[in-house]
């Protein structure tokens, strides 16, 4: 019995250590950085974040939609 798990045990490193060496190197160090995250604003009429490239600007605020800038205009 003890011989039999040893042989499990070897032939399992052995598998562990071929895979672990002929596995594709990642490099962690290319992953995104956090600085470069879009950036995020607020919708002004419904407090939605979402990132400034899809959000619309008008006289200083964001919005997420057409709809949403326009209700907002109509209820000042």
């Amino acid at each position: 019995m003890v011989r039999l798990l040893f042989w499990i045990i070897l032939i399992a490193a052995v598998v562990w250590l071929w895979r672990r060496h002929t596995r594709p190197r990642v490099d962690r160090r290319a992953a995104p950085r956090p600085d470069e995250a879009p950036r995020m604003v607020r919708c002004a009429h419904c407090q939605v974040h979402l990132p400034q490239a899809q959000a619309l600007q008008q006289d200083g605020k964001w919005y997420c939609s057409q709809a949403h800038l326009e209700q907002d205009h109509r209820s000042s």
